[in-house]
């Protein structure tokens, strides 16, 4: 067989760019997607496209130029998001909607799209980019919470409905990362609060709670092989998670949400304790 395909998207920065890199490296013909499209490298066997998850014409032309250039797509991998995080009182309804357009339509339109070609081909790999946020949650991160465990539900289903033609789909869940997604989405939230908001000590308490992500943190380099081993395994997994802390984080929310939330309240609690001082 010729060389596999992957499609990547958000495949500007981060756990993207490095997954983009890794495939070439690996002798895969990777097409990478992204609004930032200069910044993608265009070495290696590596594409770059111009690609907004959320624009039903950007979405087609990403997928349709691969098929013209390559007639196949061994794996997407749904990886473009972002963390929309502030009080939901305070949170407008279209910034629910648009973080429900990146994080979870865009990657469900894309899939729609690919998946004809995948049954024709006998083979393909979905490989759905979540969260432990899509269990573990925080104040402030209602709406991201809300997009991962929505796109955790969908590719379960997902799976069981494609598994007959040859294609699986996954779920990837990166726990702490050194990156700058969190002071991003911190900024934004300071950013957005309404004048005088009675929210302002627990945005001051939230930060300093993601601030301590410590320097053993996974990079984006560790997740990109994570994200490998899911487009890859012959017998894929229910779910990828890249140490057994980020797996425990995740069972103890989900298995056992009591504990979790007063283990979670405790914290915060002390957290504000500090910010009072």
């Amino acid at each position: 067989m010729s060389e596999k395909v992957v499609a990547i998207t958000g495949a500007s920065n981060g756990m993207g760019l490095e997954a983009a890199k890794l495939f070439a490296q690996r002798g895969w013909i990777v097409y990478g997607g992204a609004r930032r499209v200069e910044k993608i490298p265009t070495t290696n066997g590596i594409h770059a496209l111009k690609l907004d998850v959320t624009d039903d014409a950007s979405r087609e032309a990403f997928i349709q130029t691969i098929l013209t250039d390559q007639h196949r797509i061994d794996v997407l991998i749904n990886n473009a998001g972002y963390g929309e995080y502030r009080p939901l009182e305070e949170l407008p309804l279209e910034n629910l909607k648009a973080q429900f357009d990146v994080n979870f339509f865009g990657a469900a339109a894309l899939t729609q799209l690919v998946l004809p070609t995948m049954r024709a081909q006998h083979s393909g790999r979905i490989v759905n980019i979540s969260s432990i946020g899509e269990d573990v949650f925080t104040p402030l991160g209602g709406a991201y919470h809300a997009t991962k465990a929505a796109l955790r539900r969908w590719s379960n289903v997902l799976d069981q409905e494609v598994k007959g033609f040859g294609i699986r789909s996954v779920i990837v869940q990166p726990g702490g990362t050194q990156s700058s997604w969190a002071e991003i989405a911190m900024a934004n939230a300071k950013k957005n609060l309404k004048p005088n908001s009675v929210y302002r000590p627990l945005v001051e308490a939230v930060e300093t709670q993601l601030s301590g992500i410590p320097a053993s943190a996974a990079t984006s380099a560790d997740l990109a092989r994570l994200f490998y081993r899911a487009a890859t395994d012959e017998t894929p997994k229910y779910a990828y998670f890249n140490t057994w802390s980020d797996r425990l984080m995740a069972r103890t929310a989900r298995v056992h949400p009591r504990l979790y939330m007063r283990i979670a309240d405790r914290l915060m609690k002390g957290f504000s304790k500090e910010g009072a001082k």
